[in-house]
């Protein structure tokens, strides 16, 4: 049988973090975390939007234990700070879904000058993990999900002489840029839990075509060019709804027999039942090298695994 939200065990006791649950994909994943128990951090940059996922949730499970925290992923000093606030609260994190995302916008730039796409969808999350690690690595066995797209095949990878794509700016280039550097991103932590021996484990998860607010704010945005409109068409007429598009997401962050290293996405590619997917594309360890060495240089932060440890 297909897996669903009522295959998710019990979560109490536990807590996830969920970057852009404010809506679409994030809110119905922190509504299904919430629903089995687990107390749910609603990592958003709109403060209103995030009340109201709050409330959305309360009205289905009156009983969820919330909060949120206020994360602009475009802002490496919101995304420190936010962090930093998680951590003093929590000091075990089990779950973190690094959910938020953008999507084919015009050329534009974050706060701290890296192209939005990237900014956004990579630098802010590998901050925003760096940050946490004290309190994932302190946890039994934390799960770090990170949301890729089918539009990562398109992608290639980040040049370390041109990482803001100057004079060579496309933006759905820079989408697919950005949803492989996920991909990689994904990959390449659990190699690090892995090479360490430690009981952490980092899964990559896509969700097809799902109805959100996404295809929409995109074509607003004017980014996506004549294939704006068809997206929104199509996410409103074949898009799964955004409760069964989260399933993957879902499925790679609490399947007791997912594993580190796990790629989950719909069967059908755009559409269909939540199951694992086979981890393709070569050369993986040098783009996630590259990654990795221009992560660092860009944003000054390196995931520490060694300082944070609970036996050290």
């Amino acid at each position: 049988m297909s897996w669903t939200a009522t295959d998710i065990p019990d979560l109490t006791g536990k807590t996830a973090v969920v970057t852009g649950s404010n809506g679409g994909l994030g809110l119905e994943s922190a509504k299904a975390l919430a629903g089995a128990g687990a107390h749910v951090v609603v990592a958003a940059r709109n403060q209103e939007k995030a009340q109201e996922a709050v409330d959305d949730i309360k009205a289905t499970y009156p009983d969820a234990s919330l909060e949120i925290v206020e994360l602009d992923l475009a802002s490496q000093a919101s995304t420190k700070a936010a962090a930093e606030s998680i951590v003093e609260r929590h000091p075990s994190v089990d779950i973190l879904i690094n959910n938020a995302g953008l999507m084919a916008m015009p050329e534009q730039r974050t706060d701290d000058g890296f192209e939005m796409q990237l900014g956004v969808n990579h630098f802010g999350h590998w901050t925003f993990t760096a940050g946490l690690l004290p309190s994932l690595l302190a946890a039994d066995a934390a799960r770090v999900v990170t949301v890729t797209s089918t539009a990562h095949h398109t992608g290639r990878p980040v040049d370390p002489d041109n990482v803001d794509m100057d004079g060579n700016y496309s933006p759905w280039s820079a989408y697919g840029r950005a949803k492989l550097a996920n991909y990689h991103f994904a990959l390449g932590l659990q190699k690090e839990f892995q090479s360490r021996g430690l009981a952490a484990q980092s899964l990559v998860a896509h969700p097809g075509l799902s109805h959100t607010n996404l295809q929409v704010h995109t074509n607003a945005q004017g980014g996506a060019g004549l294939q704006g409109p068809f997206w929104v068409w199509m996410a409103a007429h074949t898009g799964m709804k955004a409760d069964r598009g989260a399933l993957p997401q879902l499925r790679a962050a609490t399947d007791p027999n997912a594993e580190g290293g796990e790629f989950y996405g719909p069967r059908f590619v755009s559409s269909g039942p939540a199951v694992r997917l086979p981890v393709m594309r070569p050369g993986n360890d040098k783009a996630i090298a590259t990654l990795w060495e221009v992560s660092e240089r860009e944003t000054g932060v390196t995931l520490d695994f060694v300082d944070v440890r609970k036996d050290t």
